[in-house]
């Protein structure tokens, strides 16, 4: 326990913003999950309406440092990827 009053302070900081990134990065993966359900359901347009909010979601936080831009981009571009193989199978068959 800290006994200088900056310190004590400085816990009482981090544990908030601690709650808080945990609380912004659930609903990020939350947001990633739904799109991925609807993928595998097979549903392109709720998947692809899904993926924008996901888009906007994980661009925010990766602007706020909650979650590293490299880590934003990749999850984008794999979303994008299943949406897109989605799309190829459903115009072939």
């Amino acid at each position: 326990m800290p006994n200088i009053k900056s310190a004590k302070k400085r816990q009482h900081q981090n544990i908030a913003t601690r709650e808080r990134n945990r609380a912004s990065r659930s609903f990020v993966r939350n947001r990633c999950k739904n799109v991925v359900k609807a993928v595998v359901s097979g549903n392109a347009e709720e998947a692809d309406s899904l993926f924008r909010l996901a888009v906007k979601f994980l661009d925010q936080s990766a602007s706020k440092r909650i979650i590293h831009k490299n880590a934003a981009a990749r999850k984008k571009s794999r979303l994008s990827a299943m949406i897109k193989k989605l799309k190829d199978q459903q115009n072939a068959g």
